[in-house]
């Protein structure tokens, strides 16, 4: 009988990977050729719809959202190999973008990695709760609750003035609701191939 390899190879190489980009990005400032800009997407610049989160408006708001993303990737690396973070990454990121121009035409721009962060913490935390972590039940109620908060609410005048702009509520949402949806897709994928 021959035992398929499941791979070892931990997802750190695609988040450092993913933080030098996003410091890459932020010193030679391409926001706006790369920013989530809906008018321009809306002329068929659709790669704005993923790249958006890589750029943020400055050195606090990367840094804060960098931090965010070593440590959803240190509390749920159980879950997490190279090949599927990085699938994971990018679709959060396609979603992400998509989201926002389909449900929120009123968001004319958006850059910063927080409202994929929360799909990837939303994700993890059902990965918790599937593999019987009882911890993800808390962390999937404290992050629906946060952005339910915000949504009524609005976020944190101190984060706005940190990031020098506007937090998007509206991507802390879609984020939320993209994780959800990646791993139902994920667990239909798994049934149906098994």
């Amino acid at each position: 009988m021959i035992h398929k390899l499941k791979s070892t190879a931990t997802p750190y190489s695609v988040v450092a990977f993913i933080s030098l980009l996003c410091v890459t990005l932020f010193i030679i400032q391409l926001e706006g050729q790369l920013g989530y800009r809906r008018s321009a997407i809306s002329h068929g610049e659709w790669w704005r719809l993923f790249s958006g989160n890589l750029l943020h408006t400055n050195a606090l708001h990367l840094l804060m959202n960098l931090a965010g993303l070593w440590v959803i990737s240190f509390l749920h690396e159980n879950h997490y190999r190279l090949a599927n973070f990085s699938l994971i990454f990018i679709l959060l990121g396609l979603l992400q973008g998509i989201g926002l121009y389909l449900f929120f035409p009123a968001l004319g721009a958006y850059v910063g990695l927080s409202g994929l962060l929360h799909g990837l913490f939303t994700y993890g935390a059902l990965r918790d709760i599937q593999s019987g972590i009882r911890s993800g039940y808390l962390l999937l109620v404290g992050v629906c609750a946060k952005v339910l908060y915000e949504q009524v609410y609005g976020a944190s005048e101190q984060i706005t003035q940190m990031i020098n702009a506007r937090v998007a509520t509206e991507a802390h949402l879609v984020g939320v609701i993209s994780g959800i949806l990646l791993f139902i897709l994920f667990r239909l994928v798994r049934r149906l191939t098994h």
